[in-house]
C-alpha cells in the first residue's frame, strides 16, 4: 500500500483509499469563564458528524442585550483541519471577546472521503441548525440571527462564499446574513494566473492542485464552481443582494492573487459593499498560527468594526 498524496506533517492519502491525518496540539473546551470567555461543543447533526464549538464572551450584568453571531469554517483544503486545534481555539475565543459576539465555528465533513459539494451542504445545515437552537439551547439565548457574520480562512473563506449564495436563495431560513469575512480564502480555475506560472511557484501549485484533486467531485477540473467563482451561476438581482464583504489577504501568501481577484469580481458584478484587506509581511493563516500576535490583533479589530457597521 503506497501514499499517493501527500501534505507532510497533515496528511497522507493511501493507494487503497484510506486516509491518515496528524492533528496538531487541540484544546479542550471550559464551561467555566477563562479569557472572558467561555466555550463548548456542541452536536450539529450526528447522522453525519457535523458538530461545532460555541465560544460565549462574558457579559457583565443581566444578560439582556442581544450578541450578533459570527459562524466560522476553518481551512484545510477541504481535507484537514478541525476546530478544535489550538489555533482556532484561541483566536475564536479571543474574537468572540473583543467583538463581544457569539462565535459557532463549525467542523464539517471532509475530503477525499466527503468530496465537494459535503462541505458546503454541511456549513449551511450549521445555519438551520442555529435557527432551530435559539430558543432551546441557553448559550444561544442571547443571539441575534437577524446578525449573522460568515467568516472562515482558506477553503473556509471557499465555503462562506457558497453558503452566503444558498442562504440568499432560501426564503425560510429565517438567519440574516450581514456580510462576509474571508480570510486568505481558497479558490483556484484551470487557467493559470501570473504568479503560478511564475518561477519557484511550483512547489505550492503542485501542494494546490493535490488538494483540489483531492476534494472536488471525481470527473471535474478546477471549473468546477466552487473552484473557479466565475463558473457559478449568480443572477444580477441575487449579486445585487449580496451581503457586504470584506476579503482579508496576507502579503507573503501564495493564495493572496487569488483572494484580490475574488474581491475584484465581486466589483465587477456591483456588490454593494466589497472592501480587500492587506496585512503586509505575513503568511498565510498567521492567524491561526500566531493567534496572540499583534497582526493577528489587529485583525480581529478590522473585523469586529466590520461587523459594528453592517
Amino acid at each position: 500500500m503506497s501514499i499517493v498524496a501527500e501534505a507532510p506533517n497533515y496528511l497522507q492519502v493511501f493507494s487503497d483509499g484510506s486516509v491518515k491525518r496528524f492533528a496538531p496540539e487541540v484544546a479542550p473546551t471550559s464551561e467555566e469563564s477563562s479569557g472572558g470567555y467561555k466555550s463548548k461543543d456542541m452536536i450539529i447533526d450526528p447522522s453525519k458528524a457535523i458538530t461545532g464549538r460555541i465560544f460565549l464572551p462574558d457579559i457583565p450584568g443581566p444578560c439582556t442585550s442581544s450578541l450578533s453571531v459570527l459562524v466560522y469554517f476553518h481551512g484545510g483544503g477541504f481535507c484537514i483541519g478541525s476546530t478544535t486545534w489550538l489555533g482556532y481555539h484561541h483566536f475564536l475565543g479571543d474574537f468572540a471577546v473583543m467583538s463581544h459576539s457569539i462565535v459557532l465555528s463549525v467542523d464539517y465533513r471532509l475530503a477525499p472521503e466527503h468530496r465537494l459539494p459535503i462541505a458546503y451542504d454541511d456549513c449551511y445545515s450549521s445555519l438551520e441548525w442555529l435557527c432551530g437552537q435559539v430558543s432551546n439551547e441557553p448559550w444561544l439565548k442571547q443571539a441575534d440571527i437577524s446578525r449573522v457574520f460568515l467568516s472562515g480562512d482558506s477553503a473556509g473563506g471557499n465555503i462562506i462564499h457558497q453558503v452566503a449564495i444558498k442562504a440568499m436563495r432560501k426564503e425560510t431560513l429565517r438567519v440574516k446574513v450581514k456580510g462576509l469575512l474571508l480570510i486568505h480564502p481558497f479558490f483556484g480555475s484551470e487557467e493559470r494566473t501570473e504568479k503560478e506560472r511564475a518561477d519557484g511557484a511550483t512547489g505550492y501549485v503542485a501542494m494546490n492542485d493535490m488538494f483540489w484533486k483531492l476534494s472536488i467531485p471525481d470527473g471535474s477540473n478546477r471549473d468546477y464552481f466552487g473552484c473557479n467563482f466565475e463558473k457559478q451561476e449568480v443572477s444580477e438581482a441575487e449579486w445585487r443582494e449580496f451581503p457586504a464583504v470584506t476579503v482579508y489577504v496576507a502579503g507573503l501568501d501564495f493564495l493572496k492573487e487569488r483572494g484580490v481577484m475574488y474581491a475584484e469580481f465581486l466589483q465587477s458584478k456591483e456588490v454593494k459593499r466589497v472592501k480587500l484587506v492587506e496585512t503586509e509581511n505575513k503568511s498565510y493563516v498567521f492567524h491561526v498560527f500566531h493567534p496572540k500576535s499583534e497582526a493577528t490583533c489587529s485583525l480581529q479589530r478590522e473585523m469586529s468594526e466590520f461587523m459594528k457597521n453592517n
